[in-house]
């Protein structure tokens, strides 16, 4: 008789991982810090769709961006035809949901949102196919005070989780009339030297030159630092907002840096963009940026309305958090109860339950089979291993003498704790002892 064929595992899609105990705790324990500080500058929760319509990242983030052409998943919907991309950001669709819901309607709103994103890059440390954005959008605010809020919004998220080293570089990429005088003065530019110019650089020339100064490629950093400084053609106006910034920003003790390369990936920045970096990741310094899209919201069919935003990565700011040694909890219960008799597990799960409705979690041990295939608890020993192990304060004994009399005993696991020694309590009366678990 043949052997029967292997099953093959089914992994997942390269670049896109699961995040599990204890990793996940990691995740939780930021996303609290998060709504926390969201909370503080009193910006609210939205929850949109993972699957947007491809125009709107077409429009919105601009064709001649490497995420348009080279990184988004987009597919056709079987049943009606429709174009749908994964989303590769947030902001896009921000707006989308605030025209469709008018939702400036009665003046501006403070958003905030996290959730995954999709790109299809080549996976390295800290950037994946699937990665976790958190977001923070102003939609409806045009004073330069906004800016200023929105970064020190970023930086006050860094000082509540502990991040040091994290540098603010700003720069100012003033109107769409005054991008369109340095977008010629560019293409001028780097038409003198076209010889010079790699071929990334020569297909952005004419659809997106700005990009040319985001270069990596060191044989053109001279010509990029020669190249033509938007801050030339900046008017009075770009820069007085730019000024403003600088000066809420210094009134609050925030070092920056100005950055004239500084240009972002997405088309549709205007005056203040900014970025949030580190030299501790190697490559993929940036854990945070964004900047203000004054004309995001018309482009998308709404009413012209101002607007400012920043993304950051997660999964970079918890790659930071623990190259820097950050304490991170780790998940584990209050209480393990340990139960020698399956006669017990009635009266131990009713007790374990009234102290989780009292706020105590509680890890049951579990039944396995014995040799003639009844159920057993194991031994004293194998459950106090695990009861050790599960990183338990305490363990809940639950013997037969002390079910006899009615009652628990609670033994300590660690050093430091409120209860320091083993004691024996009443089961029925666990919310008057509860408390003592907790503390």
């Amino acid at each position: 008789m043949s052997a029967a064929p292997k099953i093959q595992k089914i992994l997942a899609v390269k670049g896109m991982n699961d995040i599990l105990p204890p990793t996940s705790a990691h995740w939780e324990w930021l996303e609290e810090q998060v709504r926390a500080v969201m909370a503080s500058f009193a910006y609210r929760n939205t929850r949109l769709p993972i699957v947007e319509p491809t125009p709107l990242f077409v429009r919105g983030i601009g064709e001649a961006t490497d995420i348009v052409e080279k990184e988004m998943y987009s597919f056709e919907d079987k049943l009606n035809g429709d174009k749908l991309t994964l989303r590769p950001e947030g902001t896009a669709g921000v707006c989308r949901a605030a025209i469709e819901h008018n939702l400036l309607y009665d003046g501006g709103k403070r958003l905030y949102y996290m959730g995954p994103m999709f790109r299809h890059e080549r996976p390295q440390r800290g950037r994946y196919r699937q990665f976790h954005q958190i977001g923070a959008e102003a939609l409806g605010f045009a004073g330069a005070e906004v800016d200023a809020e929105i970064i020190l919004l970023a930086h006050s998220l860094w000082q509540k989780i502990g991040l040091q080293g994290v540098q603010l570089q700003l720069n100012c990429l003033g109107q769409p009339e005054e991008r369109r005088a340095h977008r010629a003065a560019l293409i001028a530019y780097f038409e003198q030297h076209a010889e010079q110019l790699d071929e990334d650089a020569r297909r952005r020339l004419h659809a997106n030159p700005l990009r040319i100064l985001d270069t990596k490629n060191p044989a053109m950093q001279t010509l990029v630092e020669n190249a033509p400084k938007l801050m030339e053609h900046l008017g009075a106006a770009s820069k007085a907002h730019f000024q403003t910034v600088q000066d809420i920003l210094t009134a609050h003790g925030v070092a920056f840096t100005l950055n004239p390369r500084l240009v972002r990936g997405l088309d549709y920045y205007n005056l203040t963009v900014f970025e949030f970096v580190t030299t501790a990741l190697g490559s993929q310094g940036t854990i945070c940026g964004g900047g203000r899209y004054d004309y995001l919201m018309e482009m998308l069919g709404g009413k012209p309305a101002p607007a400012i935003g920043w993304a950051m990565g997660v999964e970079r700011v918890l790659e930071l958090v623990k190259e820097q040694g950050i304490a991170l909890p780790e998940p584990a219960p209050d209480c393990y109860a340990v139960i020698p008799d399956v006669a017990a597990l009635p009266q131990a799960m009713l007790c374990a339950n009234a102290l989780r409705q009292a706020g105590v979690s509680v890890q049951m041990h579990t039944s396995s089979a014995a040799a003639d295939g009844s159920p057993s608890m194991g031994s004293f020993k194998s459950q106090f291993k695990k009861a050790d192990a599960s990183g338990a304060r305490y363990a809940l004994i639950f013997g037969s003498d002390e079910l006899a009399k009615g009652e628990v005993s609670v033994k300590p696991l660690r050093t430091g704790l409120a209860l320091a020694e083993q004691r024996n309590f009443a089961l029925a009366d666990v919310a008057a002892w509860a408390g003592d678990l907790r503390a």
